[in-house]
Order: C-alpha cells, then structure tokens, then sequence
C-alpha cells in the first residue's frame, strides 16, 4: 500500500523543554491532528499535572480518563475535579497567535489561565480551543486550569456505553465511565491570521472543491494560497482571497488525479497557506491530508468510486484495559486497524465513539473503510436530542476530510428514543431532525438516522439481529433478503422480549434502498463463536440483496467477551476457523443447517454428498470447481496441499451473484473427521475455503431437572 508522507518529521512536542536526556517520557507524543498538520511549531501538554480532589491533590498523567489505571488516579464516580498545571508560551512563537487545544474532554470543562476563564465547553467527544492572544504572550507563562464536571447521571448526555448512575436500561452493556481528559491537550503556533476550518471535498475524483473559514487579526481580504505539496508530480495551485465575512471557497483540479481506495490508499497533502492583506506577519501553514473518494448508494448497491462494493464490517469499541477509551500508544490504534484488517475486514464501525484524528488518519493512510457515529444519551427528552444534535456540526468539521469516513451513523438502535421510535412521534422526529442536520452538513455519505431498527429517514437500511439458532437464523435472514419479514426478535431485558421492525411506518419504502447488517454474532465459549461466525457469514453471503454485513465484534471490553480478540489483542481458540476465509471476497456457501458447534453433522455411514454455492464479490467472474477431502477433526487449513476425496463439476461465479448450486460427493468418513472445501479456479490458484465438520451428536443431559 502506498500514502503521501507528511511533509515534515513531526517534532517530540516540546519545543521549550530541556535537554533530551533529561526530559521525561511524553504519554501519548505524537502531534495529535496529522491531517491538519502545524506539526512545525507545537508543544505537547500531555504528562503529569495535579488534579485537585475533593478530598486533595493527587498526580494525574493526561490524556487518560480519571477512571482508568493509565491516570494513575483510579477514582470512578467522581463528578467534578480540577487540573492544573503551569504552562507557557514558547519565546520563539513571536509574531504568531498560541492557541490551546483539546481533543476531548468529558463533559462540561471551564478552562481559565492565571484564574481567567479563556474558554467553556459542553460535549465528552468533540474538540475545542482557546486562542492565547492577549492571555499568555511568547516567553510568558501561567497557570492553566480545566474544572470538569463529569455528572455521574448520564441519561441525557450523550455518553455512548458509559455507565450511569442512575442506571439506565444499557447498564448491562456498558462500561466504565470516561470523565475528565481523555485525548491530548497540546499548544500549537498560528498566524496572525489563519485557517480556522478548511474544508476539501474530493469526491469528484478529478480534484478538491475547498472551503476555508478565517479568524484572526485580518480576516477579510486575506490572500489563501492552496497547492499540492505531496501525493502528486505536479504542484497544481490556487490562490483565493477571503470575502468580507473571511471565508474563501474554490476548486483545485488535478491534472492526474488519483482516486483513494483501500486497495490503493492515496492520499493528497494540500498546504493552505494564509497571509493577511497588508500585514507582512509570518502567513499561517497548515498541510491537510485528503483523498479523491466519492462512496455512494445507487438503488440497492453501494458503490466506491463507480465500482460496486460489498462491505465486511468490524464493530469496534475502541477500549483497552488499563487506559479506557484512550489508546495507550500511538502503536495500539495502528494495530487495532491492523487485526481488523488481517481477519478479513474492509470497513470497521467505530461504535458510540468519535476516536480520534489520529486513528482516522491511519484508517486513510492503511486504507480501511471507517463507519463513523457520536454517542448518545440513553434516555429521550427535548434537552438530550439537543445535546445529541450539537455533536453532530463540530464532527462533520473535525472528520469529514477524511477519504475513509464513507458513512455517518447516529442513533444506535433507538438508544435516547426510550427503543420507541414507532410508538412515538416525538421520538421519530428527532431521529429525522439529527438526519436531516447531518444531510445539511455533508452530503456526500450516505447517513444511517437509527442503526439497527425502526428506519424513518436514513440512506441506508440497516439491521441488528442476534440468534443463537442456526436454523432460525437462516430462515429470517432470507425473509428479510426477500422481504418476506420485516421484524426479527430482540431480548431487552431477562424479562422483556421485543419484536423490532426494520421500518418505523407503513410509509417508509420498502426497496430501492441498500439493506445491510450492522450486527450480528452469537455463542457462549470462543469455539462456539467462531462456529456461528463461520455458518451465519456464510448466509449473509447467500442472499445477493445485501449491501454487506458488521461482525460483533474486534475485541472483548470488560465483561462483553464477544470478541475475536481478547481485550489485550491476543486471538483466541477458534477451532481451525480462519476469520479470512470468512471474509473473504471470495467464499463458498453451504447448503446445510449445522447442528452444533464442533458437529456440523452427524458422521455419515455412507458417501456424503452436499451442495456447494460460490458467492464472489471481484471485478471479473470466477471459474473453477471445488474439491472436497476429509481431514483429522479440528484440523486448520495448512500450507501443504491435501489430495481430495471428491471434486465437483465445472462452476462460475459472476460478481455479486450467487453462483448455481454444484454437488460435491465424498465417501463416509469412518469417524469423526473434518470435511474440507476449496474452490480450485481454472489456473489452478485457491480461491476460497470452508469446511463442515462431522462428528456425533449428543442429546443435552436433562436428568438433574427436578422441577
């Protein structure tokens, strides 16, 4: 895979400390906004400060949420607290403006330098700053503060899985609390005039529609100079000046444009340089990464720059065990995009949770698909949608350059709806007036108004459907396909089983739009896990209609063990399964409702015969025929080719249409055994791969019941 490199080394982030030697160890170094980068000029504030108690003063190492162990604090449940610490403005930022930044801080902050307060902001997930002219000058310092309140009762703010007190009807798949800072605090240098919001649209795929917003000492009538710096052999230019208001729009065209994909992620740095009409003060620099991208639904299909494409969807939580919804390292959010990728997966659904720009960036630059949603409250009230709504502009701002951001989702499964959309008007308002905000602020993704259920208004129909019958699974995932059955079965509570519809009215069309799963898993131990994903992927695979599918999930987070990985990213026992053959673009699909776990079927006495379908989801067809041949049970595919007991006739594959049915046909077994299948293509290569499993079926053990 090949990306632009970022036009400069980005430095250590501390600019005015020591010597090497004697500095100490910087948490979480890295400049925190690669996509907008002033990497040039900026200081990490992340490392030690006080944070003021109400019962003292203990250590607390940013940006870790105080919960977590990574602070060093530890303390759940406390609603409010103090941070201080003493920074100061580097000598050399003379003749720029210094502005404090925060990537994230839940929930209500109050920032005040020496005791003044410089900024206040609302929201757990969404960044903000403080412009330091006339607070803090060059080669000064003063005492930074950030007061938090982080309210123990969450209901009506937009948390994601958070715990609340009181507890809410999420508690049992919720986690620990997030409170305080939880992403990086840094100071960067500007201009005198700069570039507060730069906007590059390229999903024309010949070049970028740029929008800029100005703030500073001369914004009106300030000269934008725009040019590729990196990502092109040509240096393709604009130069634009700020109306009266000091924002600027325009096109830049590529003279050889070339599109991002995740085959082929490219990315574009476009350096927007601003300079302020008669003021010779240093211009502001900043270099924004971008690619050429346009995603798209067209009827049924979706499509990634003209191409048809089937999403295979990872949800992810994005925690870890000692440092909460923060990374520990940089390392982690590379690598968590990594393990998404080596298991199959092309896109990953960042799940309640904006994470942050630099994860996004590698999602870019790595090429992965990025399903982008804020988190919710968990109970509905005019207050809580405002709330919810009030993301939704500064998310768009903060993520929307991205080329990996194909879709933006918003409510999840009615949470902060009370799980009544049909049932209330109030309720689906405010689903279609967050749709229609989002559509307002980017049109060019498709956007999900209520994942999971009850569709009012959405670009995408998506549904989450959990079942731990096989036979069931199969039969309602292909009378959703055919549309048949609109509503499936979700457990609630213990107690509180519901039926939950794919459309919230009579009203809302029934085709014409994508249909996709966007959750879906099942099993107790990590074999039967592996298990389901292997027969119920299978019959997603089945039904041509779908647009794709979103597994359940990366990896375990606290007492939600549904993961393929555990919480510290070790894999699992998956009993021979490789998740690759899974999600493969390529995969053979079985007709056949397994039995059990481990006992797909009984061991035959006779030849087995089954039949065999290709789904195939390339540009071309797909030519060849399967083998069969049975192995030891549990076997996993190995490198060394296995003769075959049995082949099939001749079968094609067209590109997202299931191929006909091809028998394949193999002599019993003698035992439990572990039947193989691979699709051979006409030059001979491998192309997908599965296997069923034979072994005796036992009967549960009822004889201890006494009821």
């Amino acid at each position: 895979m090949t990306s632009a490199p970022l036009p400069r080394q980005e430095n250590s982030g501390t600019e005015n400390s020591g010597p090497e030697q004697t500095r100490p160890a910087v948490p979480r170094a890295g400049y925190p906004r690669p996509d907008r980068d002033r990497s040039a000029r900026w200081l990490s504030l992340n490392g030690t400060w006080d944070l003021d108690l109400p019962d003292g003063v203990v250590p607390v190492t940013v940006p870790f949420a105080w919960e977590t162990a990574a602070s060093g604090v530890g303390r759940t449940w406390l609603e409010h607290a103090t941070y201080r610490r003493r920074i100061a403005v580097p000598a050399g930022w003379d003749g720029h403006r210094a502005v404090l930044c925060f990537g994230a801080v839940h929930h209500h902050a109050v920032v005040r330098v020496d005791g003044r307060v410089i900024a206040e902001h609302t929201g757990g997930h969404t960044p903000f700053e403080a412009d330091l002219d006339g607070v803090l000058e060059p080669g000064a310092d003063g005492l930074l503060e950030v007061e938090v309140h982080a309210p123990a009762d969450k209901r009506a703010i937009p948390h994601g899985k958070q715990r609340s007190i009181p507890r809410d009807d999420y508690d049992g798949v919720s986690f620990a609390p997030t409170s305080g800072i939880w992403q990086p605090v840094w100071l960067e240098a500007r201009g005198r005039t700069y570039a507060r919001r730069i906007d590059l649209t390229g999903d024309s795929l010949t070049g970028f529609d740029v929008g800029v917003e100005l703030s500073g000492d001369a914004p009106a009538g300030a000269t934008i100079t725009v040019e590729v710096t990196s990502g092109s052999r040509a240096h393709e230019r604009i130069d634009l000046v700020a109306d009266g208001r000091g924002t600027a729009v325009g096109r830049l065209p590529l003279t050889e444009p070339r599109p991002w994909s995740p085959a082929d992620p490219h990315l574009y740095v476009v350096t927007v340089t601003v300079a302020a009409a008669g003021n010779d003060a240093a211009p502001d620099v900043v270099h924004v990464t971008a690619g050429l991208r346009r995603f798209e639904a067209r009827g049924e299909q979706l499509f990634l720059n003209d191409e048809r494409i089937y999403l295979r969807g990872v949800l992810d939580q994005g925690y870890w065990p000692t440092s909460g919804l923060t990374a520990p390292d940089d390392d982690a959010l590379v690598a968590d995009l990594d393990h998404a990728r080596e298991l199959g997966y092309n896109l990953v659904r960042k799940h309640l949770k904006l994470e942050e720009p630099r994860w996004l960036h590698h999602a870019d630059r790595t090429g992965m698909l990025v399903w982008a949603e804020p988190p919710g409250p968990s109970r509905f009230g005019t207050e809580a949608a405002a709330a919810f709504e009030a993301q939704l502009p500064a998310m768009v701002e903060r993520d929307a350059n991205h080329p990996g951001v194909v879709i933006w989702g918003l409510y999840n499964e009615e949470w902060g709806l009370d799980w009544d959309i049909p049932g209330s008007p109030e309720r689906a308002d405010a689903a279609r007036a967050a749709y229609d905000l989002l559509r307002r602020e980017d049109d060019t993704r498709p956007v999900v108004e209520n994942s999971g259920w009850a569709h009012v208004r959405t670009d995408l129909v998506d549904w989450h459907y959990y079942d731990e019958d096989p036979a069931a699974w199969a039969a309602n995932v292909a009378a959703l396909a055919d549309g048949t059955r609109e509503d499936f079965p979700v457990r609630l509570a213990p107690d509180f089983l519901a039926r939950k519809a794919l459309y919230a009215t009579d009203a809302h069309p029934r085709t014409g739009l994508p249909l996709l799963n966007s959750e879906y898993g099942a099993g107790f131990t990590s074999l039967e896990r592996a298990w389901h994903l292997r027969w119920q992927t299978q019959e997603l695979r089945r039904h041509d209609r779908f647009a794709g599918y979103v597994y359940t999930e990366l990896t375990d987070v606290e007492h939600e063990m549904a993961g393929l990985l555990d919480a510290d990213r070790r894999p699992k026992d998956r009993g021979g399964l490789d998740p690759r053959d899974v999600n493969a673009d390529t995969v053979l699909v079985v007709d056949l409702v397994p039995r059990h776990a481990g006992a797909d079927l009984p061991v035959p006495d006779d030849e087995l015969t089954l039949d065999v379908h290709v789904s195939h989801h390339g540009s071309g067809p797909v030519t060849g025929r399967i083998r069969a041949a049975w192995v030891p049970a549990g076997a996993p595919f190995g490198a060394a080719p296995v003769a075959h007991h049995g082949a099939s006739g001749p079968v094609e594959a067209k590109p997202f249409v299931l191929s006909p049915a091809v028998s394949v046909t193999v002599p019993a077994p003698g035992g439990p055994a572990r039947l193989r299948l691979w699709l051979v293509d006409d030059d001979g290569s491998v192309r997908a791969r599965t296997f069923v499993d034979a072994a005796p079926v036992e009967e549960p053990n009822r004889r201890g019941e006494r009821w």
